[in-house]
């Protein structure tokens, strides 16, 4: 847990301050009321090696979750708290999965195997992303290639790029040519995008408000049901657990994860398996549903609907349920439905184009996955704040791309920062107790002078508990989590 320190106030805006002017587009955009207590944001980038504002970003999109959860407690209290939030750690959050260590196992890394730039026929530059293994099927068969660098270069060398981007577009497939930010902007997708706040709270119905329930922290007695995968829609649910909210955390047994990931943004939750292609499991997930409060999903357009628990089910299944949906490209224009991942936000966008300059280049740091995380949990506690206040159903938009927009339209600094250490990180970094052993790992970095976030769970291997939402946060048994492919 981090020492709160009070500083100076930053939020006056008077005075020119990026990660506070930063702040307040989103609360003005989500007319959050002005905090009782003192915000600050101490101090900005750069902080890593980029000239984009990553960490000014984050950390403003912190503060804002920070202020919402003031709110709240005002709402339930009458107390106004103060937040504070540091930008280093802030960009250090960013690369989370990188200060993890298990003490009695090596931990897991992500290979990126085949994901990076290649050359097209008429020059341009295009991102093959590998992926998970159907993906990585499919992107073979399309290529006809071997699942190497050197087959799939010479295979992408014989396309135009765009022809290759509408074959991929087709076929569901993760891959984007690269463009600049201008050539972006002038695209029909970014053209709805811009269209849409970086965080959209939508009420789509009717119902009777809902006070929050007694409890001695921010999101006590919110329930969440969290079906998303890798990092931007987990990272929204850690968040909601870190204020008191309970996350059960569902996945399909037979769908592949990322280790890392998995134990990096499992702090806080319970993990459950169900298969909602049987009748049966399905069943169970609805029950869940008339129980909860949060439903938050990351799968492509149209995955849910099909499966029977899209938003307008959901919301008629249960009035007063905030549907908080996160993907790649947005929610609405022609390339809604198309899968991606933060490393194709930044190349369509332009950011790739601009940090590599003349080859493209990703950012380091999973910039638009973990802040569109924080952005997701933000929209999630403006509506329920709004449904404690007036009632109604909400649902809750964000993307990797418009986020990546956002970012865009924060400027850039004059030069590049040294990075983040290990010493960075030091009075952030917390252990955890997890089924794999001691975890060290970063904590929340966000600060509040009354409700200090904190994760009452530790991680766990994904499938370790029952699908129900009164199991106390015990293991089912050893075995279980040892056959989990998943576990970490």
């Amino acid at each position: 847990m981090l020492e709160y320190r009070p500083r100076p106030i930053l939020y006056n805006l008077q005075r020119v301050h990026m990660p506070a002017d930063a702040l307040r587009s989103l609360t003005s955009t989500l007319g959050l009321p002005e905090p009782g207590g003192r915000v600050e944001i101490v101090g900005r980038d750069p902080i890593l090696q980029t000239r984009f504002r990553i960490g000014d970003a984050a950390a403003a999109a912190l503060a804002a979750v920070g202020v919402a959860i003031a709110d709240v407690w005002q709402l339930r209290t009458g107390r106004s708290q103060d937040v504070r939030v540091q930008v280093p750690l802030a960009a250090a959050s960013l690369i989370s999965f990188m200060f993890q260590r298990l003490s009695n196992a090596d931990t897991p890394l992500r290979d990126p195997g085949l994901t990076d730039f290649y050359r097209t026929r008429d020059d341009r530059w295009f991102l093959v992303h590998r992926g998970f293994p159907k993906n990585l099927d499919g992107i073979l068969d399309l290529l006809s290639c071997e699942a190497t660098p050197e087959a799939v270069a010479k295979s992408v060398a014989t396309w135009d790029a765009q022809p290759l981007e509408d074959e991929f577009g087709r076929r569901g497939l993760c891959g984007a040519m690269v463009r600049t930010e201008d050539q972006w902007s002038s695209h029909p997708q970014a053209i709805a995008l811009a269209e849409r706040p970086v965080v959209d709270v939508i009420r789509v119905g009717d119902s009777p408000p809902e006070p929050f329930e007694e409890g001695d922290r921010p999101l006590s007695g919110v329930r969440m049901l969290d079906l998303t995968r890798v990092l931007a829609g987990p990272t929204c649910g850690r968040t909601l657990a870190a204020h008191g909210a309970s996350v059960l955390r569902i996945d399909s047994p037979g769908l592949p994860n990322v280790p890392a990931f998995v134990m990096d943004t499992g702090h806080g939750k319970r993990s459950a398996h169900l298969d909602l292609k049987d009748p049966a499991e399905a069943g169970r997930l609805r029950d869940l549903v008339r129980e909860a409060d949060v439903f938050g999903q990351g799968y492509r357009l149209g995955a849910m609907e099909r499966l029977g628990f899209g938003p307008e089910a959901l919301h008629d299944l249960r009035p007063g349920l905030v549907y908080t949906s996160i993907n790649c490209y947005g929610h609405t224009g022609p390339w809604q439905g198309r899968p991606g991942w933060e490393q194709l936000a930044q190349t369509v966008t332009g950011i790739a184009a601009e940090h590599g300059h003349d080859r493209p280049r990703l950012l380091p740091a999973a910039a638009t996955d973990y802040t569109t995380g924080y952005l997701a949990a933000l929209g999630t506690i403006v509506a329920l704040a709004r449904r404690s206040r007036e009632g109604g159903s909400y649902h809750v938009r964000v993307s990797l791309s418009r986020t990546a927009m956002w970012l865009q339209g924060l400027g850039r600094t004059t030069g590049s920062g040294p990075g983040v250490t290990d010493e960075t990180v030091a009075p952030a970094m917390i252990d955890s107790e997890t089924p794999r052993g001691k975890l060290s790992h970063l904590g929340p970095v966000l600060e509040m002078s009354e409700t200090q976030p904190r994760w009452e769970l530790p991680a766990v291997p994904l499938g370790t508990h029952e699908p129900v939402w009164d199991e106390p946060g015990m293991l089912q048994s050893s075995r279980r989590a040892d056959n989990n492919d998943d576990a970490f």
